[in-house]
């Protein structure tokens, strides 16, 4: 781990490659796991405020299931993450016409339907943050559904921090993301 800031970062960020394969994986980490997306508690306010737009674009399974139990739920850790469909599927997740799942909460941002980006854990992706008292840990998730994006990574020889340049930015701003670029160089001189 690196100290940047009041973050502790995996060297695995630097040092694992990964670019998203959407027509390999079919978005599957929209749809497997043990637990929805991790929400923070202003998201929910968010998708809260955008959800007639956001519903445009929604399954109606996904919109029965917020309809019944609401958009989120505390998972094991007492964590706020998106409800799912039948234990499996994100609520939010709309099948395109390649059956691949995508997100409703970003399709209805990108046609002016909401002023909601989609939440922060799903865009940051392999990325994943724990919080702690003093430091938030920015770990490398790493899932065997996602073996197409790391393949796809180490054949274009994109790490993980850089094709996640966007999120990182939004979460942490671009002196920080630049703050990951120097220690980069330093980590290659090594």
């Amino acid at each position: 781990m690196i100290e940047i800031e009041d973050k502790l970062v995996s060297l695995d960020i630097f040092e694992k490659k990964f670019v998203c394969n959407l027509s390999a994986c079919k978005g599957a980490c929209c749809v497997e796991g043990d637990a929805g997306a991790p929400l923070e508690k202003n998201e929910i306010d968010l998708i809260e405020r955008n959800l007639s737009g956001i519903k445009k674009h929604m399954t109606p399974e996904g919109i029965k299931e917020i309809n019944d139990n609401g958009i989120s739920y505390l998972d094991h850790d007492d964590i706020p993450v998106t409800s799912l469909v039948n234990d499996k599927a994100c609520a939010f997740v709309f099948y395109d016409e390649s059956n691949t799942a995508k997100c409703s909460i970003e399709k209805a941002y990108k046609e002016g339907d909401s002023s909601f980006l989609k939440p922060l854990s799903c865009h940051l992706y392999p990325i994943r943050v724990k919080k702690m008292k003093y430091y938030e840990a920015l770990n490398y998730d790493q899932w065997d559904i996602c073996e197409p994006a790391c393949s796809n990574g180490r054949d274009l020889n994109v790490s993980v921090f850089r094709f996640l340049k966007e999120p990182i930015t939004r979460a942490y701003g671009e002196n920080f993301y630049k703050k990951l670029e120097i220690v980069d160089r330093e980590l290659s001189k090594q």
